[in-house]
C-alpha cells in the first residue's frame, strides 16, 4: 500500500542557480550527488519524511524521463510514492490500466562518495507524471534523504500535490486499486475545475479536470499534457501564499499554515 508521498520532482536547467534560488526562498538545500544516467540533484527534506528533488542534467540525456519535459520549461514534473509493497502495488497499478515498468535498480553517488541504491517502478508514456512512480530503498532510506529538516521559512512537509488531467475515471480506477477506496469529489471554483482527492499517509494527491472554458488548466494541459501543476507545503511560520516562480524555477508552490 502507498505510505505517502516520497518526493516531488522539479526539473531545472541550472542546478547551482536553482539551489541558490531555493536557499533565497528560505529552504535548506543539500547537494544530492550524481546519477549515472546523466542527472544530478539537490534535495530539500521535510520533517514529515517527504522531500523536494530539484534535478538537472550534467550531460545530454535524451532517454531520461525528464529530459524531454525540460525542453518545454522548468517546472514541477513528477511525483514518487513510498510503498511497503513495491511488487504488489506495481502489479495493482498495471492491472488497473497504468503503463508502468517492472521494478529496476537505480543509484546515486553522494558528494561524500557514498553510493545510494534503490528500486523504482516507473510509469511511462502518457501516464508519466499522472500515475506516480514507486520506490523501494536498498540502502537505508535515511541515507537517501538528508536529515536536515530545519528551514528558515518554516517548511515542515508536503500537504498536497495537484495534477491536471483531462479525465477522472482512469485515475479513480488506479488509486482505488491500491488504496481500496474511490476518490473524494472536490471542486476548485478558482481554477474552474472539478476532481478527485486521495489521502495517502500524511499527504493528499488531487486530480483536477477543467470544468469551464476559462480554466487555466486548459492551457496547462495543452502545453504540458496531463501532469503535476502545483504543490502545497506546510509551514510553521510563513503566511499562506504562492512562492515566487522566478525563484522556484517554474514550479507552482504554495505555503499554508501548519496545523
Amino acid at each position: 500500500m502507498f505510505l505517502g508521498i516520497d518526493h516531488l520532482v522539479i526539473v531545472v536547467k541550472d542546478l547551482q542557480q536553482a539551489a541558490n534560488d531555493y536557499e533565497q526562498l528560505g529552504f535548506t538545500v543539500v547537494p544530492g550527488g550524481k546519477h549515472p544516467v546523466g542527472s544530478h540533484n539537490v534535495l530539500i527534506s521535510f520533517a514529515d519524511g517527504s522531500y523536494l528533488e530539484v534535478i538537472a542534467f550534467y550531460r545530454e540525456a535524451i532517454d531520461h524521463r525528464w529530459w524531454q519535459p525540460l525542453q518545454k520549461g522548468e517546472r514541477l514534473v513528477d511525483y514518487c510514492m513510498q510503498t511497503d509493497d513495491l511488487q504488489g502495488d506495481t502489479l495493482k497499478l498495471r492491472e488497473a490500466g497504468v503503463a508502468i515498468n517492472d521494478p529496476v535498480p537505480w543509484s546515486r553517488t553522494r558528494p561524500d562518495g557514498y553510493e545510494l541504491k534503490w528500486i523504482l517502478s516507473l510509469a511511462t508514456s502518457s501516464h508519466r507524471g499522472v500515475a506516480p512512480f514507486l520506490i523501494q530503498d536498498v540502502t537505508p532510506r535515511n541515507e537517501r534523504i538528508p536529515q536536515q529538516f530545519d528551514h528558515n521559512n518554516g517548511a515542515v512537509g508536503v500537504d498536497t500535490v495537484t495534477i491536471a488531467v483531462d479525465e477522472l475515471s482512469q485515475v479513480d480506477r488506479w488509486y482505488s486499486a491500491v488504496l481500496g477506496q474511490s476518490g473524494k469529489p472536490i471542486i476548485r471554483t478558482e481554477l474552474g475545475a472539478e476532481g478527485l482527492s486521495f489521502s495517502t499517509g500524511q499527504h493528499t494527491v488531487e486530480f483536477l479536470k477543467p470544468s469551464n472554458a476559462s480554466s487555466p488548466l486548459i492551457n496547462w494541459i495543452s502545453t504540458y499534457g496531463p501532469s503535476p501543476c502545483s504543490a502545497t507545503l506546510w509551514s510553521r511560520v510563513a503566511e499562506a501564499k504562492p512562492l515566487e516562480q522566478s525563484l522556484t524555477h517554474g514550479a507552482h508552490l504554495y505555503f499554508k499554515a501548519a496545523k
